[in-house]
C-alpha cells in the first residue's frame, strides 16, 4: 500500500506543526516539498484552496488543515502520549485556536507590518506579546505549555513562536521572556525538530 501523501512547504507554521505530528505519530508519509509559486496540479486537484499542508491518505481520504492532519496522526498512533485525554483535549484546543486566531493576526501583520501601514511594527508586536505572556505564565509553572510533557500543545504552537521571535530576533533574545526562550532555544537544538526541518529531497 502506498503511503499517505503530505504536500508541505518547509518553513509554513502550519505545515511543521503537522510535520511533527506525524513524526511524534511515528507516521511514514511521502512528503512532497510544495513550490509556492508553481503549486502541484495534483495537490490543487485534490485541494482546490492550494495552501499546504494538505495530507492524502492511502485511501484517497484528504485532510486540508494542519490542525486536522495532527489529531487524525496521533489518534492512530500516539506512543509518548501527546494527545490530552478527552476531558483535558478541550482547553487544548481553545489554546490552539487563540493561537491560530487573534496570535496569527497579529504575527502577520507583525512580520508584514509595511503590508499594514496603519501602525508600527512595535506596536503589532505588542498585541502578539499578550498571547506570549500566556505563554511565559504557563511554561513558568511547568517545563511544556501542557504541564511536565510534550503534548500537542507544544507541537501545535511552536512553529508559530519561532517565526514571530524571528521577526526580530535580536528583540526576542532581550525581552522579558526567559522560560519562553528557553522553550523554544530547546525546539529549535532538538533532534526532532531538525529531523522534520530537513528539505525533502
Amino acid at each position: 500500500m502506498a503511503l499517505p501523501t503530505l504536500y508541505s512547504f518547509r518553513r509554513c507554521p502550519y505545515a511543521i506543526r503537522s510535520r511533527l505530528a506525524l513524526h511524534f505519530a511515528d507516521i511514514a508519509v511521502d512528503i512532497h516539498e510544495v513550490s509556492l509559486r508553481d503549486k502541484p496540479a495534483e495537490m490543487i486537484a485534490i485541494s482546490p484552496k492550494a495552501t499546504v499542508p494538505v495530507l492524502q491518505l492511502s485511501d484517497g481520504t484528504v485532510l486540508e488543515e494542519s490542525l486536522d492532519i495532527a489529531l487524525w496522526g496521533l489518534r492512530e498512533s500516539d506512543p509518548q502520549q501527546l494527545l490530552p485525554s478527552e476531558n483535558d483535549l478541550p482547553e487544548t484546543l481553545a489554546l490552539i485556536a487563540e493561537n491560530d486566531g487573534e496570535f496569527k493576526h497579529w504575527l502577520d501583520h507583525y512580520k508584514y507590518a509595511t503590508h499594514h501601514p496603519e501602525h508600527s511594527p512595535e506596536y503589532y508586536r505588542q498585541q502578539g506579546e499578550v498571547f506570549l505572556q500566556k505563554l511565559e505564565q504557563r511554561l513558568t509553572e511547568n517545563t511544556y505549555l501542557s504541564g511536565s510533557g510534550i503534548t500537542l500543545s507544544d507541537i501545535a504552537i511552536v512553529p508559530f513562536v519561532r517565526q514571530f521571535a524571528h521577526v526580530d530576533k535580536r528583540w526576542f533574545d532581550g525581552a522579558d521572556y526567559p522560560a519562553l526562550q528557553r522553550w523554544l532555544e530547546h525546539w529549535l537544538t532538538s533532534e526532532v525538530f531538525l529531523r522534520v526541518m530537513t528539505k525533502a529531497s
